[in-house]
């Protein structure tokens, strides 16, 4: 018995379609590939948009938001009425002379609390207080931020300015290197003067990789002052700053008083000063208002009145001694801050002289200096 076997030529309708598959399937994987390639492009931001992206993006504006809501919802606490109370109740009442029937009887009240205006004015003004602290809070914590994702960026460019020094000690180096093996192999040096280049040039590879862990290292400060979600890998654009006006301490101790690190501590000395306040004014914080109606079996009352607290024993010393103490506490933090931003202005100013001298000393003498040994070291 003879078994066919089937021929290729039997499929053949089949054929073209799997080479017009096959393309089509490279070239989807290929736009696959690419799609992630092009997700991990690396950006290259400017300062304004690392600062934009830090205030948008740091966890820390979310905290000083949530303050700031805080602060609004304690105006509304402070604004509110007090609640209406309301009482009833129900019972026998049973004669005292004549029979012994019993029937029953019931009441019901309701009462306002009502505060003095001073109360209520101290109450809101302390809420007020609260809202200026959070806005100013708010203001210093965007300064200190701009001011670190600013720092963090020159440090950035600092450490690419000196990566490309490196880079270039290391190429002139490895010429240098290049000459005196060609020297050496010529007999014109001894050998030991190869040894010494190679060490010499193995110091500046070894320079110039310190020098770009150095650049991950201050990009990687940079990205935490924006968020976790910010791009793994960036670049930065700009340049160093070579504007040479003279500082002056004078207009900087002026400029002083205008720093958002005092004007929070004025405003939480203000605050304070609300609190004392009301604390004072809840001595007598306010009254009352009663009304209610009584219903015995014959008879049938109704009644109005007033009450008022007494400070005779609780005059709340514990209370305004804690917020006297508190408006003390303040105004020395507020003048240990004085105190120490002078400190900071005057250290850091000291810096500022020392580093403009040595940028004066520099461009006067070592530069040219230091252009003519390198021309001596090309040329040997």
């Amino acid at each position: 018995m003879e078994h066919s076997t089937p021929s290729m030529h039997q499929f053949g309708a089949k054929q073209p379609q799997v080479h017009r598959i096959k393309p089509l399937a490279g070239l989807a994987l290929l736009v696959a590939l690419s799609i992630p390639l092009a997700s991990q492009a690396a950006h290259t931001l400017s300062l304004q948009e690392l600062t934009e992206a830090a205030l948008q993006h740091n966890p820390v504006m979310r905290v000083i938001q949530a303050q700031q809501e805080a602060a609004t919802a304690a105006v509304t606490t402070a604004t509110a009425l007090l609640n209406p109370e309301i009482e009833a109740g129900i019972g026998p009442s049973r004669y005292r002379s004549g029979s012994n029937e019993t029937k029953s009887n019931w009441g019901m009240g309701i009462s306002q609390p009502l505060e003095f205006g001073n109360v209520r004015q101290a109450r809101r003004a302390l809420a007020e207080s609260g809202i200026t602290v959070a806005d100013a809070s708010s203001e210093l914590t965007r300064s200190e931020l701009r001011s670190r994702v600013r720092a963090a960026y020159f440090d950035v460019l600092h450490r690419q300015a000196i990566l490309k020094m490196v880079e270039d000690d290391k190429n002139l180096l490895a010429e240098i290197r290049e000459k005196v093996r060609l020297k050496v192999d010529l007999g014109e040096a001894p050998k030991y003067e190869l040894i010494k280049a190679d060490t010499e040039s193995l110091a500046a590879e070894r320079d110039y990789r310190a020098a770009q862990v150095r650049i991950e290292e201050a990009k990687a400060t940079l990205r935490g002052l924006i968020g976790p979600q910010f791009a793994t890998e960036f670049h930065v654009r700009g340049e160093l700053p070579k504007d040479k006006t003279a500082l002056n301490i004078a207009q900087l101790q002026q400029k002083m008083g205008d720093s958002p690190f005092l004007r929070q501590g004025r405003t939480l000395s203000d605050s304070a000063m609300a609190r004392l306040k009301l604390e004072q004014n809840l001595r007598n914080p306010g009254l009352t208002l009663k009304a209610g109606v009584e219903q015995d079996p014959d008879l049938t009352s109704l009644r109005f009145g007033i009450a008022i607290p007494l400070p005779l024993w609780n005059q709340r010393q514990g209370q305004i001694a804690a917020a006297s103490a508190g408006v003390r506490e303040a105004e020395a933090l507020l003048s240990e801050r004085e105190l120490s931003l002078q400190r900071q202005l005057d250290a850091t100013y000291q810096r500022y002289l020392i580093a403009r001298q040595q940028v004066e000393t520099f461009e006067s003498g070592l530069l040219s200096k230091a252009e003519a040994a390198l021309k001596v070291a090309e040329s040997a």
